[in-house]
């Protein structure tokens, strides 16, 4: 028997929280990724790294850390424990490569690079200094997408027939870098392209042929403003998709057809206030659906924050990225030998 007076102690260890740097103060970073950080009980903002060293002062204020430079190798050198990589895309192998060698973690935005060659070195390199490289594909990581995984993993569809999916927004040429095909490597299709790419890898698996187009639908530019492509898959059919920055209003989605059912993902491409939607219609059973408002950028974090903290396998690799990337350039000079 435990005496009244005698006091029993618990441990009550504080859970260690990521120290993160940010790299790139773009509005994506601003008005999404940095909001949903402070809403991750594990992390903690560090330091806020660009190029225009008033931009990472406003940013630093904005949303409470106590560093911001000018100067990247300094950024390195403040006290974080892992890189998010948000600066135009020609900035992301070298800050890569210095991050890896700094011994820092990193998450990196897409598309990881300019081209397939960089991409590899890039892998190589974090291999070597015994880093972590995980790319921010952020759809996967919304729930709706994981039970659609789940449900092809488990067969429920059957085999499957063929994947589409459509990802359409107006982007007016102007001053944004992704325009810039020295910043940006190209256009919609490295862009809207590399997320739909990856997607139709993550639910068919390996891409092993491609037929596409490119075009200056709407708006001529030294980049595409449009591409479509089909491919085809190593084991489970075929997928298309449909991207485009020329479309003022689209029904962006994902189709996966199967032999023994089909699926819908709706209201998740692009669509900050609308919660998304599920359809799934399986033979014998009545048609099913299930809405979710949620914030998939969290998700995205709280799932770096277990890779990195228990130095697991991220969910996204930098060979994921590679495959990604491989496709990409397959189109492009695709598309260049028809042109020409």
């Amino acid at each position: 028997m435990i005496k009244s007076s005698t006091r029993l102690k618990f441990s009550s260890a504080i859970p260690r929280k990521l120290k993160w740097g940010v790299a790139g103060c773009g509005n994506f970073a601003e008005n999404s990724f940095l909001p949903a950080l402070l809403l991750a009980q594990r992390s903690k903002l560090v330091s806020i790294y660009s190029h225009d060293l008033k931009r990472a002062k406003n940013l630093a204020m904005k949303f409470g850390a106590r560093n911001s430079f000018d100067d990247f190798d300094t950024f390195l050198a403040s006290d974080i424990d892992v890189v998010y990589i948000s600066s135009v895309n020609s900035d992301h192998h070298l800050q890569v490569l210095k991050a890896a060698k700094a011994g820092k973690n990193i998450l990196c935005e897409r598309p990881i690079a300019l081209s397939s060659v960089q991409t590899e070195e890039m892998i190589k390199v974090c291999k070597e200094h015994n880093v972590i490289l995980m790319i921010n594909h952020l759809h996967r990581f919304h729930p709706l997408v994981q039970k659609a995984k789940e449900l092809i993993n488990n067969q429920m569809l059957g085999k499957i027939v063929s994947i589409s999916a459509t990802y359409n927004i107006d982007v007016c040429p102007g001053d944004n870098f992704r325009f810039k095909k020295e910043l940006s490597g190209g256009g919609v299709l490295r862009d809207l392209g590399g997320q739909m790419i990856d997607l139709l890898q993550f639910f068919g698996g390996n891409i092993v042929d491609v037929k596409a187009y490119m075009d200056n639908v709407v708006y001529k530019s030294d980049v595409e403003d449009f591409a479509s492509a089909i491919v085809k898959f190593e084991k489970n059919g075929y997928g298309y998709f449909n991207i485009s920055y020329n479309t003022k209003k689209a029904y962006n989605r994902i189709e996966i057809l199967g032999y023994n059912g089909s699926l819908a993902i709706e209201n998740f491409l692009g669509k900050k206030n609308l919660a998304t939607k599920l359809i799934i219609d399986l033979q014998g059973e009545g048609k099913k659906m299930f809405r979710k408002r949620t914030n998939k950028l969290l998700f995205m974090i709280r799932s770096v924050q277990k890779t990195f903290l228990k130095n697991e396998p991220p969910l996204i690799t930098g060979e994921d990225s590679l495959k990604n990337m491989l496709i990409i350039e397959k189109i492009e000079k695709q598309c260049l030998y028809e042109k020409n």
